[in-house]
């Protein structure tokens, strides 16, 4: 196995890098997307991109489920936290993402004496409900298809036990729509794509076979240590190498062609498709998933009349090109100067998933 020989075996992979080399020369310049936060971090943390060859050149994608929430969004979640009655609960990152005004996030919202809960899973903010019963609980619920299972099971378990002050709003996104509409942008300039390792275990594979068959692009599922990304990197320079593009599937220790058939009945069960808006994308049809009727006891869109307004991101904030890979960080003429991790202005750098936090750490 390539993962073997590149991961386990230190001299092994030197010669893959000399093969990588080589293969280089026939493919000329490449530009490979991922899009998976965690992909972002391992490669950054690894030091991958210093390894290759300067023609290879690695970019970013839509992979950071907090950094393609739109500002308008946050902007009626923040109108939605006024409300005293109401505890506003999700994952810490989004907590820290401004809207359309920059610092006005729901952590600011917490110091002006707003009830703000951060949590690790949705159960946590079940639980919440059933401690405070004299108020209404908002799990934002943010995601692809890797979390979206768990928001399922939350929204189940609150059915079965009768919670009546417990909604979720559902922000959850899908990959495989967000990619077409990626690809079918004027401005894309892609050569090959590492796909998400933890959003295929639960799709399978099989939902990212559209990439070669529709498109002609080679797409390598990946896992996230060096040698699975040494490994994929030079799977797809092979492919292109060979102008045979296709669906190679390196991450076989955990996913399976058919995914995780049980994750998927939940996310069947509870959630039906709606178009979604992405930052950098714009709205993406079929790209949402949506709490069906049968549970719009919990939709916290329908409880609360969310109507995100049109607003515009904060100025001078490139986090919509960043996303889309038009842009690196650097190339962001806020980037380590008005942007940093303590004074982040996009969530690129708010999210310790997103590209720009992952430059800025590791000095790409």
């Amino acid at each position: 196995m390539l993962y073997e020989s590149a991961f386990q075996k230190p001299r092994q992979a030197k010669a893959l890098l000399k093969k990588l080399e080589a293969l280089s020369l026939a493919t000329g310049p490449i530009r490979l997307m991922e899009i998976c936060g965690t992909h972002t971090m391992a490669i950054a943390q690894t030091g991958i991109k210093s390894l290759l060859p300067k023609n290879i050149e690695l970019l970013s994608g839509p992979g950071c489920p907090v950094c393609v929430t739109p500002a308008n969004v946050i902007d009626e979640v923040l109108r939605l936290s006024s409300d005293p009655h109401r505890i506003i609960a999700s994952y810490g990152d989004l907590l820290r993402v401004p809207g359309s005004h920059r610092q006005d996030t729901l952590w600011h919202r917490k110091a002006m004496g707003a009830h703000i809960l951060s949590v690790y899973s949705p159960m946590d903010a079940l639980e919440a409900a059933k401690a405070h019963p004299e108020k209404e609980v908002l799990f934002l619920g943010v995601g692809f298809e890797t979390t979206a299972p768990g928001t399922a099971a939350c929204i189940l378990e609150a059915a079965r036990q009768g919670i009546r002050n417990f909604f979720v709003l559902s922000l959850l996104k899908q990959t495989p729509p967000a990619l077409r509409a990626l690809i079918e942008a004027p401005d894309f300039k892609v050569s090959g794509f590492l796909c998400p390792g933890h959003v295929a275990a639960v799709t399978g594979s099989r939902a990212f076979k559209f990439l070669p068959e529709d498109y002609a692009l080679p797409a390598v599922i990946s896992g996230f240590e060096a040698g699975d990304l040494l490994a994929s990197v030079f799977k797809l320079t092979q492919m292109i190498a060979d102008r045979q593009p296709a669906l190679y599937n390196e991450y076989i220790r955990l996913v399976k062609d058919e995914g995780n058939p049980a994750a998927q009945a939940m996310i069947r069960q509870v959630f039906g498709p709606g178009d979604s808006v992405w930052r950098g994308l714009g709205s993406v049809a079929k790209s949402g998933l949506r709490i069906r009727s049968a549970y719009a006891d919990f939709d916290g869109a329908r409880r609360f009349g969310f109507a995100p307004k049109e607003t515009e991101a904060i100025p001078g904030c490139r986090c919509a090109e960043i996303i889309r890979g038009v842009l690196s960080p650097w190339q962001c003429p806020l980037f380590k100067t008005t942007c940093t991790p303590k004074d982040p202005v996009g969530p690129c750098m708010v999210s310790s998933e997103g590209a720009c936090a992952a430059a800025y750490k590791y000095s790409e």
